[in-house]
């Protein structure tokens, strides 16, 4: 730390003081990144996405199997969006608790705990014949999970405010890998007794279909345990002080502030104040239409065209929802950064907010022209469209989450903060695939709107969420 920046006793801490000092950035020459210890935490949060979309290639086409519906096809989407909802209703009453517990016990031991359940869970989730265990899988990995919230405060314990956006323009990519790899697995995996019959040839696989690419979900999770058991150093500042290194992990870098030391988590009332409850409004709104969409996706996918759908099968939306996560890491890479040190968050935030709106609105007009015309080129070309707007639109991710980071009281408020902000997101996240895919199925059952009435939902909320958006600050850290 250089002999120009305030000392300890010019710091005045408390639940209104931003984690970051928005006059001090863009004042310093960037801080490398510690490689090593960011490349861990990437890998586990690959395991999340794997997890929970591997199973959208085949879900709807799993409720079919276990005759839930009746055989009423059109019932399958209620059905569909409970088992996806489940996980996160379950995360939203555990994952404040677990995010808090992090800023007393440490972020790595609430890691490992949150990786075994969903080992565990996907196992169960694969094993399972009726409704009733699929429910209990989803629930076991929602109540035992509280990573996304510890490792979000582990990478802003690991930047600060001259790489934070480097930092975390590098989630969204590892989300999108996950994203990538998750589809593909359960696309490609499923029923391998008939895509595989030389080697998946035993009376197992055919009583349990789905179980290969839930095992290998499990195995990538167990692996990760592995990893970070061995390799990921605790970041939270007091048990850094302890072990009496402050500087390096294996010769990295590790942004600890002086006054961190002596900073104590706050109450949870004192979370709420406007400058951290903006951008947690802010994230609810975004993982409310994110989640909406990636709900509404697999079913129009698999949905027939005369229902409203493309009538894809279980492969090829595994290979097209993968390939949106190949898209999206790569463009992240390339030019989230350059976006956000040219225009600042706010502007991106909000720009990339917008792209729900043409994103929604190209459901229906694909489905129109795949009524008229088929699944011709028209068709890949408006999904294609489609596919890139999704990759700019994920790119509000990596801004809100640096004004949730930066509105941290301090470094041992960090894990509370962002636990409020993903309880938020798991509460919408809960609410968002019943509601989409029940919406959806209620359109085409009433032919609401031509059944497309659900689209025209979603774009007004997009409308209401951008004008949200404004109440953010300039920059974050900063007050007004």
């Amino acid at each position: 730390m250089s002999s120009s920046a305030p000392s300890d006793s010019d710091i005045v801490v408390n639940e209104r003081t931003a984690l970051l000092d928005a006059g001090q950035q863009g004042q310093k020459k960037a801080t490398p990144l510690p490689k090593l210890q960011i490349a861990i935490l990437l890998l586990a949060l690959l395991v999340e996405p794997i997890a929970a979309q591997s199973i959208y290639p085949y879900i709807n086409q799993l409720v079919s199997e276990l005759d839930i519906t009746g055989g009423d096809e059109r019932k399958v989407g209620y059905y569909a969006g409970l088992i996806e909802s489940l996980f996160f209703a379950t995360q939203a009453l555990t994952i404040l608790q677990w995010s808090r517990t992090s800023d007393r016990v440490g972020r790595k031991p609430v890691l490992l705990l949150g990786i075994f359940g969903l080992s565990l869970s996907m196992l169960c989730f694969g094993l399972s014949r009726t409704l009733l265990g699929l429910i209990f899988s989803r629930c076991i990995t929602g109540a035992l999970n509280g990573n996304i919230g510890v490792m979000k405060s582990m990478m802003g314990e690991l930047t600060d405010s001259t790489n934070m956006a480097q930092g975390f323009a590098l989630m969204p990519v590892a989300w999108s890998l996950g994203a990538t790899i998750g589809p593909m697995i359960g696309g490609a995996l499923e029923h391998p007794q008939q895509h595989f019959p030389n080697i998946f040839s035993g009376a197992f696989w055919s009583q349990f279909p789905y179980f290969l690419p839930s095992a290998v979900a499990a195995v990538f999770a167990v692996t990760c345990f592995l990893m970070i058991l061995f390799f990921l150093k605790e970041t939270l500042p007091r048990q850094r002080t302890q072990e009496k290194s402050m500087s390096a992990l294996d010769g990295e870098a590790l942004n600890v502030s002086g006054n961190a030391v002596e900073d104590s988590p706050v109450s949870i009332r004192s979370l709420f104040v406007p400058s951290i409850l903006i951008p947690v409004i802010n994230y609810g709104c975004i993982a409310t239409l994110e989640i909406a969409m990636f709900a509404l996706q697999p079913l129009f996918y698999s949905t027939p065209i005369e229902l409203g759908g493309l009538g894809f099968d279980p492969i090829t939306i595994g290979l097209w929802m993968g390939a949106f996560g190949i898209v999206n890491g790569v463009l992240q890479i390339i030019i989230f950064a350059p976006l956000v040190n040219k225009f600042g968050p706010k502007t991106v935030f909000r720009s990339c907010e917008a792209c729900f709106i043409p994103i929604f609105a190209l459901f229906p007009i694909t489905n129109i022209i795949a009524r008229q015309h088929g699944i011709n080129w028209l068709v890949w070309f408006l999904l294609t469209c489609s596919l890139l707007l999704s990759v700019f639109m994920d790119m509000a991710f990596g801004c809100i989450l640096m004004f949730i980071t930066a509105a941290a009281p301090n470094r041992r408020s960090l894990g509370a903060t962002n636990g409020l902000a993903q309880m938020t997101a798991s509460i919408v996240r809960a609410i968002g695939p019943a509601t989409s895919t029940s919406l959806f199925a209620y359109s085409v059952q009433h032919k609401l709107m031509g059944g497309y009435a659900v689209y025209a939902v979603f774009v007004i909320m997009t409308v209401f969420a951008v004008r949200i958006a404004a109440k953010l600050p300039g920059s974050p850290g900063k007050k007004e």
